[in-house]
């Protein structure tokens, strides 16, 4: 089964067709960081046409507030690619030129995607009056429109990180579970669930003992742990209301079925019609690929 679409929080992703009329971005990122982090992140997908909206429900540069009219604006871009030209060749320049006639032809349309007042109001009770929750009912709009990925960050900076006070995770989860279970029962309802591939996760999980630090007052924190935490898949072929593997009796190592990173890529590629293992290059004397030299697809994910 190929799937169109891949969401992911921390990100959510869509994977789609790309449209003939070019008019809407191939990836789409909705955070809430300063815009000097997305411009950092943005230097390698330059060239991938992607759209970072620092606040949900904006994105950088594409108000026509400056120019009123729509045909001066096309002389005035027109104009600017023809002195551009001049250095034909450069990737950079021809990524720059790319994204300004996307910026361009986005104006019609974007605006009205991004705006979330277009749903109605209960609607937009049940993903909340939250940051991620409006996030997560613009990236419904953006699938809808054909965004082919979309990633949503949960808060500013990193609100999960929580060194000091594990329980403000139970607030956090809170915020978050009403818009992710509104974000999958809306893609189901308007026919979008089974071509978008939906993934919610972190890089790691927190250990279940106690971290003490002479930096906190509350000694209630968790660190980092690798050996055992959980991700979430709906959507995109995977069969739901099932867990797979299990940690010890303490939650700190994956002892039952342990899953690697390594094939949780394999697999997410595999529903969408990729092989993983086709997607390997040699580079200064050895092999690449997106899951190493290792992952294997879990067909009781799909089956």
């Amino acid at each position: 089964m190929k799937i169109k679409g891949l969401v992911n929080n921390r990100g959510w992703f869509w994977w789609r067709p790309a449209q003939k009329d070019g008019v809407r971005p191939k990836r789409v990122n909705l955070h809430t960081r300063n815009e000097e982090e997305a411009l950092r992140a943005m230097f390698e997908l330059q060239r991938h046409e992607t759209i970072f909206a620092v606040e949900p429900g904006s994105v950088a540069g594409l108000s026509a507030q400056y120019v009123k009219e729509r045909q001066e604006q096309r002389k005035q871009i027109d104009l600017l690619n023809t002195i551009n030209r001049f250095h034909a060749g450069d990737p950079k320049m021809e990524s720059s030129i790319q994204a300004m006639e996307t910026a361009f032809r986005m104006q019609t349309e974007a605006p009205e995607v991004f705006d979330i007042t277009k749903e109605n109001e209960k609607t937009r009770e049940r993903y909340g009056d939250t940051d991620f929750g409006r996030g997560c009912l613009m990236a419904l709009r953006l699938v809808e429109k054909g965004v082919r990925m979309v990633q949503i960050y949960f808060g500013n900076g990193q609100p999960w990180d929580n060194h000091d006070d594990i329980m403000i995770h139970k607030k956090l989860a809170q915020q978050g579970d009403k818009a992710i279970a509104s974000l999958v029962k809306d893609l189901k309802s308007r026919g979008l669930l089974d071509e978008t591939l939906v993934l919610v996760g972190g890089e790691f999980g927190r250990t279940p003992s106690v971290e003490t630090s002479g930096l906190v007052n509350v000694q209630n924190g968790r660190d980092h742990n690798n050996h055992g935490f959980t991700m979430l898949l709906a959507g995109g072929g995977i069969k739901g209301g099932r867990v797979y593997g299990a940690t010890d009796e303490f939650g700190f190592k994956a002892v039952e079925k342990p899953v690697h990173p390594h094939d949780l890529h394999a697999t997410m590629l595999h529903q969408l019609g990729l092989e993983h293992t086709k997607l390997t290059y040699r580079y200064s004397g050895r092999d690449y690929r997106l899951t190493d030299l290792e992952g294997i697809v879990i067909p009781e994910w799909y089956t």
